[in-house]
C-alpha cells in the first residue's frame, strides 16, 4: 500500500508501508518486567510497546529471543526448548538465543577457553529488577568460572519510547591471579524459511563495513570453511554481505566502523548491533566482528581423507552467528572491564547499503534543484532507529546554515521510501537529512549530499 502525505503547499512526501502502520506509542508509555513461561521455561519477559526481550536465566543468562513489532528474530533450539542441564566441561547444549563467550578458543593451554556448556556458558545466573516505568534496567549476574578466572554481570537496559535495547556487561577477574581474555556478544538469529522451517531462508543477509586498511587478505579472514564461498562478498562501497547458506563458515572482519546488521529480506525486518572500536587495544586474531553460518561441515581429516555433513544429530539447524568481540583486556585480580554494544531493531531489505546513527540506509539520499521552479527533489530509502520526523537542514555553497524544515513523520517499524519536494530557501548547496525522535532530540542525520541541477532527464 502507498500512502501521501501532504506536509506544506510545496511539501508531498511518499512513502511505502509494507506492514500495516502502528503508531499508537504515546508519551504514557512504560515498560516492564514480569515472570512468564516461554517455550516451557521459567522465563522473565522486559517490554515497552516496541519490543519484547525474553530473559532465561537459568541457561547462562541467555536472552532468549527478541520480538519486534511481532517479528521474533532470533533462534531457538526445538531439541532443548523448556530444557536445563547441568553445567558440563565434555559436551554443548546449544539452546540458540544470545549470550556471552570467550576469546581466545581452544585447548592447547590455560590461555585458550576450551568451550563448550561449562560453568561459565551454561550456570544459572541470578536475575535482579533494578528499574521499570519510563526506564527499565535488569541484571543478570553468573556464577565465578574457577576455569578462566572469569565472572559476568551483564546489565540490559529499555526504555519506554524507543525499541533501543542497551547491554553493559562487566568482566571481573575474580581469580586470584592475572588473566586476560576477549568477551563476546554472540546472537544466532533465525535463518528458517518461515513457511517451512525445515528450509532455510534464501533471503537472509547479514553485513558489516570492512576496513579499508585490512590485515586480512580480501579484506575479510576464512577462520572456517571453504576459501571460496560465492555467498560471502565485498562490495564496491567496502560493505561486506553474506547471503546465509546452510554451509558451515565462521568469517572474520577487523571492523572499525562499530556495527553489523541482519537483515531478513522476505519479512524486511533487521537488527543493527553497534560496539564502540578501541585502537588502543589489540583484538582476538585483530577480529571485531565475527559471522557464522551453520549447516553442513567440509572437515579434513588427519590421514588426510575428507569429509561433508552435518553434525547435528537432528534434522538442519538453520541459524547464523553475529558477533561482537572486546578487545583482549588483561586484569588484575578483582578488576573489571566494561563491553558495552546497543541493538536497534528496524526495517530494510537485501538492499541494504550501510548505517548511521539515526538508521541504515537502502537507497542513499539525493536531492535535486529543478531548475527554475525554486524546488528541490529529495528522494531515498531508509530504516530509522527512533520514532520522530524527519528534518531537513539547508546549507549555502560556503557551508552557512540556511534553516530547517520538517518533513514527514517516522517510525521504526515502518520502511521509508521518501520522494519529496522541498521549497528552496534560496541557491542551497547542500542539505542534510535528519531524525528528530518524540521528545525533539536530534538523533543524527540519514543523509548529506550535495543538490545536483537537474537536466531535465532524471
Amino acid at each position: 500500500m502507498t500512502a501521501v502525505l501532504s506536509l506544506y503547499p510545496a511539501t508531498f512526501a511518499h512513502f511505502s508501508v509494507l506492514a500495516q502502520q502502528k503508531t499508537e506509542v504515546t508519551t504514557a508509555s512504560s515498560c516492564h518486567v514480569e515472570q512468564t513461561n516461554y517455550m516451557g521455561w521459567q522465563a522473565q519477559q522486559v517490554s515497552n510497546p516496541w519490543v519484547k526481550l525474553i530473559f532465561v536465566p537459568q541457561n547462562g543468562g541467555r536472552l532468549m529471543q527478541v520480538i519486534f513489532d511481532g517479528h521474533p528474530f532470533l533462534f531457538v533450539n526445538p531439541r532443548y526448548a523448556g530444557k536445563h542441564f547441568p553445567p558440563s566441561n565434555s559436551e554443548w547444549f546449544n539452546y540458540g538465543g544470545d549470550k556471552l563467550w570467550v576469546l581466545p578458543e581452544g585447548s592447547e593451554d590455560e590461555q585458550h577457553w576450551a568451550g563448550n556448556s561449562d560453568l561459565l556458558d551454561d550456570g544459572p545466573f541470578e536475575f535482579q529488577v533494578l528499574s521499570q516505568g519510563q526506564r527499565c534496567e535488569i541484571s543478570l549476574t553468573g556464577p565465578a568460572d574457577p576455569q578462566t578466572g572469569l565472572q559476568f554481570t551483564r546489565t540490559v537496559s529499555l526504555d519506554a519510547d524507543s525499541p533501543r535495547i542497551n547491554f553493559h556487561a562487566v568482566i571481573k577477574n575474580a581469580s586470584g591471579h592475572r588473566i586476560e581474555w576477549s568477551v563476546q556478544s554472540v546472537s544466532q538469529y533465525n535463518t528458517a524459511d518461515a513457511k517451512d522451517p525445515s528450509r532455510h531462508n534464501q533471503n537472509f543477509w547479514a553485513f558489516s563495513k570492512t576496513n579499508s586498511s585490512s590485515s586480512y587478505l580480501n579484506r575479510y579472514h576464512v577462520k572456517f570453511g571453504p576459501a571460496e564461498n560465492t555467498a560471502a562478498q565485498v562490495r564496491e562501497n567496502g560493505l561486506f554481505a553474506v547471503h546465509y547458506v546452510p554451509l558451515a563458515a565462521e568469517l572474520w572482519l577487523d571492523s572499525k566502523d562499530g556495527w553489523l546488521a541482519t537483515v531478513d529480506g522476505d519479512s524486511h525486518y533487521a537488527m543493527v548491533e553497534r560496539f564502540r572500536y578501541d585502537d588502543t587495544k589489540q583484538y582476538p586474531g585483530k577480529a571485531s566482528v565475527i559471522f557464522w553460518t551453520n549447516g553442513a561441515q567440509l572437515r579434513q581429516h588427519p590421514d588426510g581423507t575428507t569429509s561433508f555433513g552435518s553434525p547435528d544429530k537432528e534434522p538442519p539447524v538453520l541459524y547464523m552467528e553475529a558477533e561482537l568481540n572486546s578487545p583482549m583486556v588483561r586484569l588484575e585480580p578483582g578488576e573489571s572491564y566494561n563491553f558495552d554494544t546497543e541493538w536497534f531493531p528496524t526495517r530494510a531489505d537485501k538492499d541494504f547499503q550501510g548505517v548511521t546513527d539515526a538508521g541504515v540506509i537502502l537507497k542513499p539520499l539525493r536531492a535535486v534543484q529543478d531548475a527554475g521552479s525554486g524546488k528541490i527533489r529529495l528522494v531515498g530509502a531508509f530504516g530509522v532507529f527512533f520514532s520522530g520526523k524527519l528534518v531537513v537542514h539547508f546549507y549555502e555553497a560556503r557551508g552557512m546554515s540556511m534553516g530547517t524544515q520538517p518533513l514527514m513523520e517516522v517510525d521504526p517499524r515502518n520502511p521509508v521510501l521518501l520522494q519529496a519536494t522541498v521549497t528552496d530557501p534560496g541557491r542551497a548547496g547542500r542539505i542534510s537529512l535528519h531524525v528528530v525522535d518524540s521528545t525533539g532530540l536530534d538523533r543524527g542525520a540519514l543523509g548529506e549530499v550535495a543538490v545536483e541541477t537537474s537536466t531535465g532527464n532524471q
